[in-house]
């Protein structure tokens, strides 16, 4: 690859190229871009938005005319103090910063990290921003999803396996038809997580008659066994195409439904992760087998998730005594 340009590609198939404060530092700096950017990082999400953050300094820098090696932790400071957004946003910038010149400090670019010293405000989470939903909406969501069509089965084994995987809809949208498996047992889905994590999780039995009726109806039960499980729409609205739905089609899928059930839009895939986790903690099921139906390497994640104590009712405001 040239030492002059280097080319990435993001998720939309924009053509991104190496900023200019990077070029003129030279072929280290240069290798540290590539090595961090397209080595490193092998999330797509997080190097779309890593790529963002480190771009958007390094041009705010190349606009004060400062070089590479000259960008010290005040000059930093003052991004950030300049830099519009909630403190988890910029948090995830001060994180790709740090981390980019982690990488020149480790090629011998710069001496030292300018960003290591940088602080941003201090935020600290003692719930998640994930709107609720109820159990009895859940309900009637479900309900309200009339099996008239294939696409009707489908969207209602996409809620279904929502709600009784607490799978994130990412992992739902990457489910190929081999990974409907069953063992000689029972049934299970096997999602590929965030982070290259692989879990296999039991289908119940409302799940596993949702899916099933959904391949009958779709004709898949025969297909290729690597070809997508949940698929976009054909030309015609009650049929399937070849192509797999992603988060973003899935998400859409459920405001529709939402809409349609009379429950309120601002509810998210996430919701039923959220639902799942609080309702299972109601019943006494311990937190680390909800963090393990999650997904999560650190059990303060998965307390963020649950809803049981963290509502400030109405009865408690009358009860002040002003």
């Amino acid at each position: 690859m040239s030492t002059d340009l280097l080319v990435i590609e993001d998720q939309g198939g924009s053509q991104l190229d190496r900023p200019k404060l990077i070029a003129a530092a030279g072929p280290a700096a240069g290798f540290a871009f590539e090595e961090f950017f397209l080595g490193r990082l092998r999330n797509p999400y997080t190097r779309r938005a890593y790529l963002f953050a480190v771009r958007s300094f390094l041009s705010w820098v190349e606009g004060r005319q400062v070089e590479l090696v000259r960008i010290t932790p005040g000059l930093v400071g003052q991004y950030f103090d300049q830099l519009a957004g909630s403190p988890p946003s910029k948090k995830l910038y001060l994180s790709a910063i740090r981390s980019f010149f982690d990488v020149l400090v480790q090629r011998h670019v710069i001496v030292l990290n300018p960003a290591l010293s940088v602080r941003t405000e201090r935020y600290s989470a003692v719930e998640g921003r994930t709107p609720e939903i109820s159990v009895d909406q859940v309900r009637k969501l479900l309900a309200s999803i009339e099996p008239r069509c294939v696409v009707d089965l489908r969207d209602r084994a996409i809620v279904g396996t929502l709600i009784y995987t607490a799978a994130r809809a990412g992992a739902v949208a990457k489910l190929r038809l081999k990974e409907f498996e069953f063992d000689g047992l029972q049934f299970s889905l096997r999602f590929a997580e965030k982070g290259g994590k692989a879990r296999s999780i039991p289908v119940r039995a409302d799940l596993q008659r949702y899916l099933q009726e959904y391949l009958l109806a779709g004709g898949l039960e025969s297909g290729d066994k690597d070809s997508p499980l949940f698929r976009t729409t054909g030309g015609r609205r009650a049929s399937l195409s070849e192509q797999a739905m992603n988060g973003v089609d899935i998400c859409r899928m459920v405001k529709r439904r939402l809409k349609v059930a009379g429950l309120p839009t601002i509810i998210s895939p996430h919701s039923f992760r959220s639902c799942a986790a609080t309702d299972l903690l109601l019943q006494g099921v311990a937190l680390e087998d909800v963090q393990y139906l999650l997904g999560h390497s650190d059990s303060r994640v998965t307390k963020l998730y649950d809803r049981r104590q963290k509502q400030v009712t109405r009865n408690i405001v009358e009860r002040i005594s002003v």
